[in-house]
């Protein structure tokens, strides 16, 4: 995929997330849905967050920052990469991740949307022209160079619509 591709996943991506967040009332955002599990508030709270901290990784790499590295992607990433999605099995997040997730209220999801959207359109001008050299560790998935780190993005936003279809199905079966 192009960076124009990836760019139009992570929008389209994004407009489902506002769409959504329109549409869950207000006294569900925060609450726990039955069976447990995170709320809609620490979905967007996690998706939100990381996608954010993904864009200063893509900055890193592209400032020449990073850690210079001409390795291949591990066998996990390529094909996470080679599919642009993740596996079909729950992965648990990364404690150091989990940790940095808080139940955030409507209007603060909305705003971090509206960040996220202006971060990225000012960073995009500049991914093509990084290094793919120039490289920012990934929890999961190793050293990432711009163009991963933006289609991880877009993979990655695109993972939790289905994390949020099912608090959805949690709620309405209660």
């Amino acid at each position: 995929m192009s960076i124009a591709a990836d760019k139009k996943l992570i929008e389209d991506t994004l407009k489902e997330y506002r769409r959504r967040l329109d549409t869950i009332p207000d006294d569900q955002f925060n609450a726990m849905p039955p069976g447990g599990g995170w709320s809609y508030g620490e979905v967007y709270s996690h998706i939100l967050q990381a996608d954010l901290g993904s864009l200063i990784a893509i900055e890193k790499c592209t400032n020449g920052t990073g850690k210079v590295d001409n390795k291949r992607l591990g066998w996990f990433a390529m094909l996470i990469f080679f599919a642009g999605r993740f596996p079909p099995f729950k992965i648990k997040a990364p404690a150091k991740i989990e940790a940095a997730v808080n139940n955030i209220g409507k209007e603060e999801a909305r705003n971090l949307i509206i960040k996220l959207k202006n971060r990225m359109d000012q960073l995009i001008p500049v991914i093509n022209k990084s290094s793919s050299f120039s490289k920012i560790k990934h929890p999961r998935l190793g050293l990432l160079n711009a163009k991963q780190w933006f289609k991880f993005i877009g993979i990655h936003t695109k993972h939790h619509l289905k994390q949020l279809e099912r608090i959805e199905k949690k709620i309405k079966s209660a």
